[in-house]
């Protein structure tokens, strides 16, 4: 059987980053196993989460984090796609790279622009932009989350549910805010809550079911 592949194109936060211990939420756990549990066996969810990717920014303390640079041999790779899910920009919002909730999002636009270009769509390209979660406040009280992000951080990641909304309806893809379902863990307070897995995995079926029916 052919199954719908859905590619979720992320971070850390699709990766599954547990913030209390820094290791990875168990398969049983993380949003995007939970993800294909629902949808059924009529679907191929591909877990494509790095820690540390951005959308188009060079880290110059890592490689290999570059999204825009990434895209290309992920969709390769896994294709015929039927559907592609974005959530990226919590690490755009770092101090290092100097960027604005502008850049993030037009650099989350370069992405859109990137893959629907790409002859990998089994038909025609679909798109989901996810908006991440906003950082909580309380991350700059501690020090080893305080010193990778920066100062500003948290106040960038606010900007990004709004411009990606309207970046959204702009290029005709669909939109979902994770804030609606999600709420950052007690530790880092820049990673999901275990708990928010079950029910945004919820929320992206639908809106998984709504664009592949």
């Amino acid at each position: 059987m052919n199954k719908k592949r859905i590619v979720c194109f992320g971070d850390s936060n699709t990766w599954g980053y547990n913030g209390e211990n820094a290791l990875r939420f168990e398969d049983d756990a993380r949003w995007t196993q939970l993800l294909q549990k629902r949808l059924g066996e009529g679907f191929m969810v591909v877990e494509e989460g790095v820690n540390g990717r951005t959308t188009v920014f060079e880290d110059p303390l890592t490689e290999g984090l570059n999204g825009l640079t990434a895209l290309a041999p992920v969709l390769l790779a896994h294709q015929p796609i039927d559907l592609l899910v974005l959530m990226l920009g919590t690490n755009d919002c770092k101090a290092r790279f100097s960027a604005t909730p502008y850049d993030i999002t037009q650099g989350l636009r370069r992405l859109v622009v990137k893959a629907r270009g790409m002859e990998v769509w089994r038909d025609a390209p679909r798109i989901l932009i996810m908006a991440p979660m906003v950082m909580g406040e309380a991350l700059y009280e501690v020090p080893d989350v305080m010193d990778g992000m920066g100062p500003g951080s948290v106040e960038k990641s606010r900007e990004l549910p709004r411009r990606y909304r309207l970046l959204a309806d702009e290029l005709g893809c669909a939109f979902l805010d994770s804030n609606d379902h999600v709420r950052p863990n007690p530790h880092d307070h820049m990673h999901i809550a275990l708990e928010s897995c079950a029910p945004f995995s919820e929320a992206v079926a639908v809106a998984c079911l709504e664009l592949l029916p």
